[in-house]
């Protein structure tokens, strides 16, 4: 683990004793149950802005407690074990960090103060396809009087539904596939025409595909500069990954201890299964796999906090490790209880299909892996 300051070891064990009593995997069962079109509950959502938890990367002067990455990648290991749902990903997280990068002094004024208090919830919209690809952007922003005409459309965009400003990566300049020529827009998420359209996917979160039909903005929604957004947009996702990948590593640490609990009570043929060397191997390995996604994942937060300059690489190693352990880990769970791990009234099938659904969050095992290769020069 990495060395923790006082202050973030306070902030853990608040994290872990609220979540575990306000917001657990059957507060997430009761979402789901009840349809809710937000896909979080509005209470849950609330507890963390009292907690001050959507502040964590904002500085003091916007309303946050600027206290960093790795404190924030401490939250969401923690709400990544219960399946808390909500939107501090999409908002506290990179929303937030779209606006540290590339805002003016007055779109910081005044967006961040509303990201600390939860009266605005930010989403970046930049995928538009099945498969992550942000340098494909094809969604058109063209001149209109002082302003801008947006016009295409974004898929899987992360609580697309609930979200009240969009930060859209469109395209002013240059042909999909080229990174020049992307330029960020802060959007209204009510804007004349917007039109958002709910999906409903296996882990029953808040995405929707977005279509933009001309819609008119000023030239004061420029989030960076015309035509320069790649080192803005790149830099935003490499945080939002390691975020990301802090939550995939709790949702898999979770389902390890659940596993392992399970090997240590269930008994078979007269002893507890754990007692089967087979079995006793197996937790091994996976926990040996858990450590070692724990320290990539650390490792990149540490390295954003440090300005590191291997900071993009450090980010696709996190995710890609994080994603390879929860899809092993998310498998085993579901194998080695057997039977009553196929059941919905048990709740290893919630981590199974929230593994899958993540694991492609801003870049799958394969993206990274040839990211990482490219960025070291192969």
């Amino acid at each position: 683990m990495a060395a923790l300051t006082e202050e973030q070891t306070m902030l853990k064990d608040q994290a872990k004793a609220w979540v575990s009593e306000q917001a657990p995997v059957a507060a997430f069962r009761k979402v789901r149950d009840s349809g809710v079109a937000a896909c979080f509950a509005a209470e849950t959502w609330a507890g963390m802005v009292d907690l001050g938890w959507t502040g964590i990367l904002v500085p003091e002067v916007y309303g946050g407690s600027g206290m960093g990455y790795l404190t924030m990648g401490i939250l969401l290991e923690e709400t990544g074990r219960h399946l808390t749902a909500s939107p501090l990903v999409a908002s506290a997280l990179v929303g937030a960090t779209a606006l540290l990068q590339g805002g003016s002094d007055a779109q910081k004024s005044a967006w961040l103060p509303k990201v600390v208090d939860g009266s605005a919830i930010l989403t970046l919209a930049v995928d538009e396809g099945p498969k992550h690809a942000p340098e494909s952007v094809a969604l058109r922003a063209e001149r209109a009087g002082s302003g801008y005409r947006l016009t295409g459309t974004k898929t899987f965009v992360l609580e697309g539904g609930a979200a009240t400003l969009l930060v859209v990566a469109a395209r002013t300049a240059g042909k999909p596939g080229e990174t020049a020529g992307i330029t960020l827009f802060l959007v209204p998420a009510d804007a004349r025409g917007v039109t958002r359209t709910a999906l409903r996917t296996s882990d029953c979160r808040g995405y929707a595909n977005i279509a933009f039909d001309g819609v008119e903005v000023g030239a004061d929604a420029v989030l960076g500069t015309v035509d320069g957004g790649w080192a803005v947009l790149e830099a935003t996702l490499d945080r939002a990954r390691a975020g990301i990948a802090a939550e995939m590593l709790g949702t898999a640490a979770e389902a390890f201890d659940m596993t392992l609990n399970y090997l240590k009570t269930r008994v078979q043929f007269g002893q507890v299964i754990g007692s089967f060397q087979a079995l006793g191997h197996r937790a091994a390995e996976l926990f040996t796999e858990m450590e070692l996604a724990r320290s990539c994942v650390e490792g990149a937060l540490q390295s954003i906090d440090a300005n590191a300059k291997d900071v993009a690489q450090m980010c696709s190693l996190a995710k890609c490790k994080a994603g390879a352990f929860l899809f092993n880990m998310s498998n085993q769970l579901i194998q080695i209880h057997g039977g009553i791990g196929m059941t919905d009234e048990y709740d290893a099938g919630f981590y199974l299909k929230r593994a899958r659904a993540v694991e492609a969050i801003y870049g799958g095992q394969a993206y990274h892996r040839n990211r990482y290769a490219i960025l070291h020069g192969f």
